[in-house]
């Protein structure tokens, strides 16, 4: 994977999917990649595979907004909120669509600049990047075994681990 100084190592991109309200882990992948972009399909129908049904709502990292995501997302009649990504002109509202832009993509700038969805994506902080955050503190900094289906493997047993322990936390006191 290309590194931020320029050279390239073995590396993997880990991604994990959650349940805002429960912090459960709903979603795993492994991609060798070093960009985020286009990797919200995959979750999706790792999703839709699970559950049957794809979620109302997303609360995506700047990195997945692609304009293919966003439209996927719009197919399935997801809400996506995710951040739309500052123009090169500094002058140029990012939040007014552009000519060339589609429908799904032009109301997702539209809603992005709305004040109600500002306070929905804060709240993506203490969910989703909770997760991350815990799995940090609990060792998952750097995989110790080489290739895709091993890490991936690891990553899933995190997330059984983690889910088991977000249950118990859930459940309610018995008396």
């Amino acid at each position: 994977m290309k590194m931020p100084d320029g050279g390239f190592r073995p590396a993997f991109n880990a991604q994990l999917s959650t349940d805002t309200a429960s912090q459960i882990i709903v979603g795993v992948a492994v991609v060798n990649e070093g960009s985020d972009q286009g990797q919200r399909s995959l979750m999706l129908e790792q999703i839709h595979a699970r559950t049957g049904a794809y979620p109302d709502e997303a609360w995506v990292d700047g990195g997945f907004a692609s304009k293919a995501d966003v439209e996927t997302c719009a197919a399935k009649l997801m809400t996506l909120y995710a951040p739309v990504a500052k123009p090169k002109d500094e002058t140029r509202d990012r939040h007014e669509p552009l000519p060339n832009d589609r429908a799904a993509v032009a109301a997702w700038r539209q809603r992005m600049g709305t004040a109600e969805a500002k306070a929905i994506y804060k709240e993506r902080a203490a969910t989703a990047e909770c997760v991350n955050a815990i799995a940090r503190n609990r060792g998952l900094r750097q995989f110790a075994v080489r290739g895709l289906e091993k890490t991936n493997a690891v990553l899933l047993w995190f997330a059984l681990a983690h889910n088991v322990m977000r249950e118990a936390a859930l459940r309610p006191a018995t008396a």
